[in-house]
């Protein structure tokens, strides 16, 4: 097991096969799948993706990379943090969270340590969001951290049979340097 990072409650590493039925339940929830890409997520679509992850290289630029938040007392699988190495110096995150652990801080957690980690032991420039404009609890989660709103774009994306609005958020590694120690004391 390859632990990327560990936070107080949480700890962060890659996808493992034992793994897929968990991450397959979540995404399966209408309401977690609300402002996702998908519609009916299932095992065969879970299986499929862990299998990419596993013929692709980590941290191969252009790639995305599902990684499994798990909880550090009871060691189950909660959400996942998706990475998407754009180039050398950018990283694009995305993050998803089972029902019964939002609103609990897990994310927020997870998000820190995956800035921290990103930044301190990666050595990245830059990490960027876009959420749905309707998707508050993304948005606020990505200003809690200190992320900036840099973009509005409206009625930019055709998804699920309407059109939709996001935005497109930003933090830099000198960014991060002066908000963290702010961050991890709270």
């Amino acid at each position: 097991m390859t632990v990327l990072f560990a936070c107080q409650r949480v700890y962060v590493r890659q996808f493992q096969a034992d793994d897929i039925a968990g991450f397959v339940r979540y995404r399966q929830d209408p309401e977690v799948a609300r402002y996702q890409s998908w519609h009916n997520y299932t095992l065969a679509d879970g299986q499929a993706l862990f299998e990419q992850m596993q013929q692709t290289p980590f941290a191969q630029l252009g790639n995305w990379y599902q990684l499994a938040i798990i909880t550090k007392d009871s060691e189950q699988l909660i959400g996942d943090l998706a990475v998407h190495f754009v180039d050398e110096h950018q990283i694009e995150i995305g993050f998803t969270l089972a029902p019964a652990f939002q609103g609990q801080g897990f994310a927020k957690e997870a998000l820190i340590g995956c800035l921290t980690w990103l930044f301190e032991s990666l050595g990245k420039h830059r990490v960027s969001a876009i959420t749905d404009c309707d998707n508050q609890p993304s948005w606020r989660l990505l200003a809690s951290v200190g992320f900036r709103r840099e973009a509005h774009w409206h009625e930019n994306i055709f998804f699920k049979g309407q059109w939709g609005s996001e935005y497109g958020y930003a933090l830099l590694a000198k960014e991060w340097q002066e908000l963290k120690a702010h961050l991890c004391s709270n």
